[in-house]
């Protein structure tokens, strides 16, 4: 046992000792070099970045190289003389380092300016080397730079910093500044599967891509995460004890996940999320964790954005093999959900809930069920001026004071007439109104009735059964005779043209979304266009939002005469309408999952 070696932790044992060992760094390594080929060295140096990518590293390589006395052909160091033994030793008199984290003072610059003075008793040049130089003092500062301006020509300054917005700009001025990079995925795995092979441990290559992943760029950080790993897994270093080891969520929960959104299966997402959770992960480290999934499935969307993930060849393949089973609209729709749910998640009472609340959503995002009573599906917003033209029916007399044109400013006048239409007598009793209040104000130069004439009060109807009424249909459709009408002529393509932008306007109506995306308008004659759809369900999304849709349709086609009418297909073979109850109870037979999810919360159909 005498005469085993002491271990040695890999960050050090792997440390490069030329520029053709630096991982990740070889534009700047190859920079450095031809500045020591052709003998043009800067008097001071800064090297900058994140931790752990080799700046300290580089600078003992540099310093090493101009004091080698008997280069390679290609510019390294030999590694072999007095002077490259000496530096790698750490007994070198040319080469001084100075950690300024914990020597941040005035007098401890004073000692290094003291040392200037000496010149090399071996070897061309004295290079220090002041790590942390941020952590100077501002006294520090101004007492090192007229040294640092104006050093004996055998003196390199060589300055490192994570933080170089805290170096003063006259230190910036007076030195040549290298920005070392973040080591990317590949780079850094490639170095730990040379370091295993050298240590005799079997790594799989994803088990790797984890660790250089949470290592998030530091090549010395990845060093330390494998030698933590590779104990605790006795020299057999797998995906499984990898994720185990460093409290990692699998990516496999990920892609069920989605599986289980592009299916619209509720109760299997919420089993994984349960899943997830016995499992001692936060539901906030979830929503995270499924957004950047999402995001990695939008770039593997894309054969020019893959190379994007920062991720092994396999699992990069999962990515994309995933990706094409999803419409583009998902991506946005979904990450906007996860977003909002990490937003509200800090001030939710029941952070439980809002998660599979958002969960729930995911899955109804392709494949909707009996939608609800959605507040965002509401046809028109409270207060909106839109809804003076088609979705909220005045029903005054029409003798009332007239409406100034949105379009021209000019005032119609329309005739009196003693009673309302029919169809605005419809509108004017729903079963539950919300009423709004008159927003429309006569102009006084208006001539008024002579005799006072109670105003009824605006409605906005809200249909809550599966059939489309008439009454509400004629409400959307129906063009308010007090503004100026619009009937520009348009094509069929135009028409869908419109149909497609505003689904892509209104990614936040899932239900209407979804049901447009399942039905195909097909014209009726003039301007008349008719839906046909499959379901009840698919009819009420429409009923819900369809005065959003005309007037948005309206505008876009410049056209007010146009109207839509939405009818459940006569095909024997489509669903039958059915009562609420009994369709869940219908789709709760067909589903075992289902069951068994209501009957694990112990709950009914009521």
């Amino acid at each position: 046992m005498s005469g085993q070696q002491p271990y040695i932790v890999s960050a050090r044992k792997y440390r490069p000792s030329t520029f053709k060992s630096v991982v990740g760094q070889k534009a700047l390594a190859a920079t450095l070099k031809n500045a020591i080929d052709s003998k043009r060295l800067a008097q001071a140096y800064l090297f900058c970045g994140p931790r752990g990518v080799g700046k300290t590293s580089c600078a003992r390589i540099f310093a090493k190289t101009i004091n080698c006395l008997s280069p390679t052909p290609d510019g390294e160091a030999c590694g072999v003389c007095e002077s490259c033994k000496a530096i790698d030793h750490g007994s070198s008199f040319n080469l001084v380092e100075l950690d300024a984290a914990s020597n941040n003072s005035v007098d401890d610059i004073r000692s290094i300016t003291e040392q200037v003075n000496v010149p090399p008793q071996s070897g061309n040049y004295r290079v220090f080397i002041i790590d942390e130089v941020h952590m100077l003092s501002n006294a520090a500062f101004n007492a090192f730079l007229k040294t640092l301006e104006e050093p004996p020509k055998y003196v390199v300054f060589i300055l490192a910093t994570t933080e170089k917005h805290k170096v003063i700009p006259t230190i910036l001025s007076r030195c040549q500044i290298y920005d070392f990079k973040r080591i990317t995925v590949n780079d850094m795995v490639d170095h730990l599967e040379y370091v295993a092979r050298e240590e005799g441990i079997t790594a799989d290559r994803d088990a790797l891509g984890i660790i250089a992943l949470k290592a998030d760029g530091a090549m010395r950080d990845a060093l330390s995460i494998f030698d933590q790993v590779s104990a605790s897994s006795r020299g057999m270093v797998t995906y499984a004890n990898t994720i185990e080891n460093l409290n990692v969520l699998d990516y496999d929960y990920y892609f069920r996940l989605v599986d289980a959104f592009r299916e619209g299966d509720v109760p299997t997402a919420l089993l994984i999320y349960k899943e997830i959770r016995d499992k001692g992960f936060d539901s906030l480290f979830l929503v995270n964790g499924l957004a950047a999934h999402v995001r990695d499935l939008m770039v593997a969307a894309d054969e020019r954005t893959v190379q994007l993930l920062e991720t092994s060849e396999q699992i990069a393949k999962r990515y994309v093999a995933q990706a094409k089973a999803l419409p583009v609209q998902w991506y946005y729709a979904a990450m906007k959900l996860l977003s909002d749910c990490d937003f509200n998640y800090r001030t939710a009472t029941s952070k439980r809930l809002l998660v599979e609340l958002t969960l729930i959503r995911l899955c109804q995002l392709l494949k909707p069920v009996s939608p609800p009573f959605d507040r965002q599906d509401c046809p028109v917003p409270l207060g909106d001026p839109a809804a003076t033209r088609a979705g909220v029916q005045d029903v005054r007399p029409q003798s009332v004071a007239p409406v100034p044109s949105s379009r021209s400013g000019s005032v119609q006048n329309v005739a009196p007439q003693a009673q309302p239409s029919p169809q605005a007598a419809a509108v004017a009793q729903p079963a539950s109104p919300l009423r709004i209040p008159d927003v429309r104000q006569a102009s006084p130069a208006v001539r008024q009735p002579s005799a006072p004439v109670k105003e009824a009060p605006r409605v906005l109807n809200r249909p809550t059964s599966f059939r489309l009424s008439e009454a509400s249909s004629s409400a959307a459709n129906k063009v308010d005779s007090s503004l100026e009408v619009r009937s520009v002529p348009f094509t069929h393509d135009k028409f869908m043209e419109g149909w497609g932008e505003f689904i892509a306007r209104n990614p936040h109506l899932h239900i209407l979304v979804n049901a447009m995306r399942a039905s195909q308008p097909t014209p009726a004659g003039g301007n008349s266009y008719s839906i046909v759809v499959d379901h009840p369900a698919q009819q009420q999304a429409f009923e819900l939002s369809m005065t959003k849709l005309i007037e948005f349709l309206r505008g876009y086609l410049s056209n007010d005469l146009l109207t839509l009418k939405v009818e459940i297909s006569d095909d024997p073979t489509g669903v039958k309408q059915l009562p609420p109850r009994e369709f869940l109870k219908q789709v709760v037979a067909s589903n075992p999952a289902m069951a068994r999810f209501l009957n694990e919360l112990n709950a009914e159909l009521v």
